[in-house]
């Protein structure tokens, strides 16, 4: 959670930035974005990622719109592989292997950036505590959106802060640091709901086995305490005999 907090601030900005545009619904093709983890025992926060991926891709593909999916994480590359594996266009994998960084983020980004898409949506889980989040899909601003976008509309949005030099000469830069900004914000929110979710897993997976324990403890006892009162009557009766 501390790297979540000291990270968000450093790509809110950005991002609040370009929320300020006006956001259209247009046809076209579009690229899904899936932040997921590389280990399981974390609950359904993996299941719930592909399962909105997959909803998305079946509701565009019935309009007509041509579908790619970026995944992040090996188990989303597992759980989508056999059934969307041809819609694959970049998985990263054991990305968790090293602590994430912007620098690993901008990787990503760059890669996004590289395949120009036409539109694009980041789905990830946002966390709001440690028994529960949300998955969430959100929509990324792509160049080719922001080139639509009416001058008047784009000029209002940006009119608000100070670009040295012009907003016009830094855009493309601004662009690809927004691209790396969503993907990094997305991986901390998931990152922490995914060790939030573990250790509630671990919690109630402890649980359950004191449960099983103690079940089993007292079947043990009685079978115990049933043969201990056998042998007792055997042998007062034996006694009783003599």
């Amino acid at each position: 959670m501390r790297y979540m907090e000291n990270g968000l601030p450093f790509a809110q900005p950005v991002m609040q930035l370009f929320q300020r545009l006006p956001a259209e619904e247009k046809a076209g093709a579009i690229t899904y974005v899936a932040i997921t983890s590389d280990k399981g025992l974390c609950g359904g926060v993996n299941t719930q990622v592909a399962k909105q991926v997959r909803l998305g891709l079946a509701d565009e593909e019935s309009k007509g719109n041509a579908v790619k999916i970026m995944i992040v994480g090996g188990k989303g590359v597992t759980s989508m592989k056999r059934l969307y594996g041809d819609r694959f266009t970049t998985s990263f994998e054991e990305a968790a292997k090293l602590p994430f960084t912007f620098g690993t983020a901008s990787l990503i980004a760059d890669r996004l950036a590289a395949s120009n898409p036409a539109r694009c949506k980041v789905v990830s889980n946002k966390f709001k505590n440690m028994a529960s989040y949300d998955t969430q899909v959100s929509h990324a601003f792509t160049v080719e959106e922001a080139n639509t976008i009416d001058r008047s509309e784009w000029t209002k949005a940006m009119d608000v802060y100070s670009f040295e030099p012009s907003i016009y000469e830094v855009w493309q830069d601004l662009h690809e640091f927004y691209y790396g900004c969503a993907i990094y914000s997305a991986y901390l929110e998931s990152a922490t709901t995914e060790t939030a979710q573990r250790m509630s897993a671990m919690e109630n997976a402890s649980k359950n086995a004191g449960e099983m324990y103690e079940k089993v403890s007292l079947q043990f006892n009685r079978a115990r305490q049933a043969k201990i009162t056998t042998e007792l009557c055997e042998i007062i009766s034996g006694a009783s005999a003599v």
